[in-house]
């Protein structure tokens, strides 16, 4: 049997990076996936890899600063699936380098309402289909940026502490209910956003942040994922797991 064998999973932000990542892992593991992103084509896309693979997904186009998209996403996978056994609030953006001072008050809004609201959105319309099935496993994705703080990245910074936060609370809240709630916080990860974003010499020096040498890849961080959606993770609730290459640990 297949780890998430019959298991319905929503993944927000899947249509690339670590999102599509783990839609693809999830589906190989048995998982019936509901991808959403802003990004239709690229949503779509991963829809049919998955599908190409024997696996079963659908696509919803939706953007997790609106609550209603949040709403409207975990009623479609009821419409469809029936249930939600798992939920990947991973959607974020990156917002500009610029210090307090200068930061954008529009910018400061924005990656809020998309990176912590989003989480929150997210999970308000998730938790209580999960509570009236008596099970269920929530991963919020924060950051290492959710423990420390990183210069000029203040909204970035502020959002990814607020998910672990709000991930804590959470498990206190649903402990007893059945249902899970972590997060986890990558490090800087390989994407194709951070690749085309960054010159060979940039690139290489956020590499030897980590003491690892190098950048984390999408389908490291899904695997922590998988279990943390699994069965096997059946006494994990409240908590964050960091998976950085020891950035943390300097």
């Amino acid at each position: 049997m297949k780890t998430l064998e019959d298991k319905v999973a929503l993944i927000t932000g899947a249509g690339s990076g670590i999102g599509k990542s783990t839609a693809l892992l999830f589906a190989e593991h048995g998982a019936k996936i509901i991808v959403t992103d802003i990004n239709e084509e690229h949503g779509t896309s991963v829809v049919k890899e998955i599908e190409s693979n024997g696996g079963e997904a659908i696509f919803i186009k939706a953007d997790t600063s609106k609550p209603k998209d949040s709403e409207m996403t975990v009623q479609k996978s009821i419409e469809k699936f029936g249930k939600l056994d798992i939920a990947v609030n991973n959607a974020g953006i990156g917002g500009p380098a610029e210090p307090i001072g200068n930061y954008p008050i529009d910018d400061w809004d924005k990656v809020i309402s998309i990176n912590l609201s989003g989480v929150f959105y997210g999970m308000r319309y998730q938790l209580p289909e999960m509570e009236k099935a008596g099970k269920g496993s929530i991963i919020n994705v924060a950051s290492i940026l959710g423990q420390v703080g990183f210069a000029n990245s203040c909204a970035y910074v502020a959002a990814k502490h607020g998910v672990v936060g709000l991930t804590k609370n959470a498990g206190i809240e649903y402990g007893k209910t059945g249902v899970r709630v972590n997060a986890v916080g990558p490090a800087f990860i390989e994407t194709p956003l951070v690749k085309d974003s960054l010159s060979e010499e940039a690139y290489n020096s956020l590499a030897e942040m980590h003491p690892m040498g190098r950048l984390g890849r999408p389908h490291e961080v899904a695997e922590l994922f998988l279990w943390l959606a699994s069965d096997k993770a059946s006494f994990a609730t409240g908590a964050y797991y960091p998976l950085d290459g020891g950035y943390l640990a300097k």
